[in-house]
């Protein structure tokens, strides 16, 4: 039986979400030792990666189970009483058996939460704090993304990908209680696209961000913090 899986995490303390063959110290790494202990050979297959320091609010991942664990409602419960507190099943429901997690997903959406001022020691892993942000520039500035456009200057040297064509559905900006919450929907992400997207909006202006996009730029890009990207979710 497949189930797909939504869930939340911190990922401060995490080496991103993708299991690595040296280190359990992933998202993933965590959930597969989990089900391994609870009788579930299958590998867990994520909706995308997150990198380190980066959080969820909307993940899904799909593995299939044994016959014996075919109540969804008990295996969350034991599986969030046996995960770190820092990541928790939101919801579990049986699929058909060619449901993927990654392929069948046609909307993934991200925010990025900035705060403005002095960073303080209760949110500093979960915001990025900018002394001063033109909130106007970036309500303007941040539409640029919309639409079909090669990303290739927005993506992580050594990426291993097909095509750096990506379509953005949604780019816009909102302030709500004091926080600057930065939104990104697409068809798909290059690895670290939205951090440098971010980065390019708190750096450069108008002109610099479409030559950017328009590949035709050598300015250096620097990614926004880690630890202000959520994966908030994704469509099916």
């Amino acid at each position: 039986m497949r189930v797909k899986v939504t869930l939340v995490y911190n990922g401060t303390h995490y080496l991103g979400s993708q299991i690595q063959t040296q280190t359990t110290n992933t998202i993933m790494g965590q959930i597969q030792k989990v089900l391994t202990q609870l009788g579930i050979d299958s590998k867990i297959i994520a909706s995308g990666r997150t990198d380190k320091a980066v959080h969820a609010l909307g993940q899904v991942c799909h593995f299939d189970t044994p016959a014996f664990w075919d109540d969804t409602k008990k295996l969350k419960r034991v599986l969030n009483s046996m995960l770190p507190s820092s990541i928790s099943i939101k919801h579990i429901s049986k699929v058909s058996d060619d449901f993927h997690a990654r392929y069948c997903a046609k909307v993934r959406t991200y925010r990025y939460i900035i705060k403005q001022g002095e960073s303080n020691p209760f949110e500093a892993d979960l915001v990025t704090f900018i002394k001063r942000v033109d909130i106007d520039s970036l309500r303007k500035n941040i539409e640029l993304f919309v639409g079909e456009h090669d990303f290739s200057s927005f993506m992580k040297t050594g990426s291993d990908i097909n095509s750096s064509v990506r379509e953005v559905y949604k780019a816009f900006v909102y302030e709500h209680k004091g926080y600057i919450v930065l939104i990104f929907s697409a068809n798909g992400f290059l690895r670290s696209q939205i951090r440098l997207m971010v980065g390019a909006l708190l750096t450069l202006n108008a002109g610099e961000i479409q030559k950017k996009l328009d590949n035709n730029s050598s300015k250096s890009l620097k990614p926004a913090p880690a630890n202000g990207l959520y994966l908030s979710k994704i469509s099916y």
